[in-house]
C-alpha cells in the first residue's frame, strides 16, 4: 500500500490553483456533483514518495510527469537526462512543472487532459 490514500467513494484531485485546466476541471466536477477531495500542490507540497507513487499509478516514469514546455521549466532547467531523484527534487521545488491535474479514485488514476476527463474516473 502506498502513501496516497484513495477511496472508491471520492475522487482525489492533485492540481495547482494557478492552472486554468485545473480550475475548469474542479468546476466541472462540482457541477456534476462528484465527491472531490482537493489537494492544491502549490499550497500542500507533494513528498518524493507521493510523486513516485503518482508516476507508478499512471504507469509513467517520473520524468514523464514533468511538463518540459512549462515556462518555469524552460527558464530554469536545460534539456537533460536527469536521475529519478533529480526529477523528484525539481517537482518538489517547482510544483508548477508537474503535469496536472491528476485524479485518483480507488485503483484508477488518470492525468486529466481536458476537464471532462474527470467523469471517466
Amino acid at each position: 500500500m502506498g502513501e496516497i490514500a484513495s477511496s472508491d467513494r471520492q475522487i482525489t484531485l492533485f492540481y495547482s490553483s494557478g492552472s486554468s485546466r485545473a480550475k475548469q476541471t474542479l468546476a466541472y466536477a462540482k457541477a456534476e456533483g462528484l465527491p472531490i477531495r482537493e489537494i492544491d500542490i502549490s499550497k500542500t507540497p507533494l513528498t518524493g514518495t507521493q510523486i513516485a507513487e503518482l508516476a507508478a499509478r499512471l504507469k509513467m516514469e517520473i520524468k514523464e510527469l514533468v511538463n518540459q514546455e512549462h515556462p518555469s521549466y524552460r527558464s530554469q532547467f536545460e534539456q537533460h537526462d536527469y536521475s529519478a531523484d533529480d526529477w523528484i527534487k525539481m517537482i518538489r521545488n517547482h510544483p508548477e512543472i508537474l503535469k496536472q491535474p491528476i485524479a485518483l479514485r480507488g485503483d484508477i488514476t488518470i492525468l486529466v487532459e481536458t476537464p471532462t476527463d474527470i467523469i471517466k474516473i
